[in-house]
């Protein structure tokens, strides 16, 4: 599933040692995840302004991989390697006849590469990150009640379980967003 939250995710303190932890844990995998997310955006977009593609906001790149094989279809074959999120910009080169040469890379074929193993990278590490925020969100999600009794139960005076209770909504309200 796709995250589509954004800004930094802040927990706040319950008071219930279970439950400040599973809180901190949500709060530190999803805030993880961002940033990985937030790395492989910014390298599809390097990647597009690189092959001057004016729609970077889009993070639909097929577009760039025809532009790189247009402008080097005389010195290169260009294709995409995938295997799950593993995926890189696979550059052969062609000589006359369909004869292979060796030359160094030319620089902008190098960023690419880099841009493209970079948007890889970054799309394994905000995937691998999905699945423990999805079991902690469902885990905090189905124990709402039992949270509210625990969190009753970890207040010393009436002001402060209200501050308690509040804070707990506000980490719900924060897993449901």
């Amino acid at each position: 599933p796709i995250v589509k939250r954004s800004g930094k995710l802040v927990m706040r303190r319950v008071n219930v040692p279970e439950l400040d932890h599973r809180f901190t844990d949500m709060a530190e995998i999803f805030n993880e995840q961002q940033a990985h997310y937030e790395a492989m955006v910014g390298h599809i977009r390097k990647l597009k302004q690189s092959c001057d593609i004016t729609d970077v906001d889009n993070l639909d790149f097929a577009e760039c991989i025809g532009a790189i094989r247009k402008e080097h279809e005389t010195t290169y074959r260009v294709s995409l390697k995938m295997k799950g999120y593993d995926f890189s910009l696979i550059l052969d080169p062609v000589g006359p006849e369909g004869e292979t040469e060796e030359e160094p890379l030319p620089l902008a074929l190098q960023r690419a590469q880099n841009e493209f193993r970079g948007i890889s990278d970054s799309a394994k590490a905000t995937v691998s990150k999905g699945a423990k925020l999805l079991q902690l969100m469902d885990w905090l999600l189905r124990s709402n009640s039992q949270m509210v009794e625990q969190v009753k139960g970890a207040a010393e005076t009436y002001q402060e379980q209200g501050r308690l209770n509040d804070n707990l909504e506000e980490n719900i309200k924060e897993v449901r967003r």
